[in-house]
């Protein structure tokens, strides 16, 4: 009878586009390369990655650097909004400001972001069926890496919220048959030189 396995889940922002985001710039893919070399002794069985360019782009960078890992793409690895909270479930006193920010969101991400959210729980996370251990990589955004993190540490839905990740940063999380989901790390840019990390956050967080 088969048995259940650890899955480790790989989230990796795309490197640093450019300002209209149709392409990478120089540094996102320099990014991108580092981050598949850092990769390179991981038994990564699949790539996932989102539609937009950005993300497709970063992703074939970090396989050239695998060999011949599977590559797919996923809607659901895409950049969207993966809950739209209430005020009454934000902190009083910061309530205000993400609910301006929220409102920004187009009535399409609204529409069609928490259902595609959902999706991303039941495809990226939890034990997987058989014997051996899966290694997965999804380079995706912001949003959907602080979705998974939040949920990885039973936060309420809103907290995807001010959970930042820099371009081309790493984190990890453990789905053990039986045991709670583990973050090994979060938001990991070792593989970086210094002039290449914190881009993707506003200059005065840059550290």
């Amino acid at each position: 009878m088969t048995g259940a396995a650890t899955r480790y889940l790989y989230l990796a922002r795309h490197g640093e586009a450019t300002e209209d985001e149709t392409s990478l710039t120089e540094r996102g893919r320099r990014q991108a390369v580092l981050l598949g070399e850092r990769l390179r002794s991981t038994p990564l069985s699949a790539v996932h990655h989102g539609p937009l360019p950005r993300a497709q782009q970063t992703a074939q960078l970090i396989r050239a650097q695998l060999g011949g890992t599977p590559l797919h793409q996923s809607e659901v690895a895409g950049d969207y909004v993966p809950y739209l909270p209430t005020k009454d479930e934000l902190p009083p006193d910061s309530a205000d400001a993400m609910l301006a920010f929220l409102a920004q969101v187009s009535d399409e991400e609204r529409d069609r972001g928490p259902a595609l959210a959902r999706e991303a729980l039941e495809r990226f996370t939890g034990s997987v069926e058989g014997d051996c251990p899966r290694h997965e990589l999804v380079v995706t955004h912001n949003f959907l890496i602080g979705w998974l993190v939040r949920a990885a540490l039973d936060a309420p839905e809103w907290r995807w919220m001010g959970l930042n990740h820099g371009n081309a940063a790493l984190s990890v999380i453990r789905y053990a048959p039986g045991r709670p989901p583990s973050v090994l790390f979060y938001n990991d840019m070792r593989h970086l030189p210094a002039e290449l990390r914190w881009t993707g956050f506003p200059p005065e967080l840059h550290v």
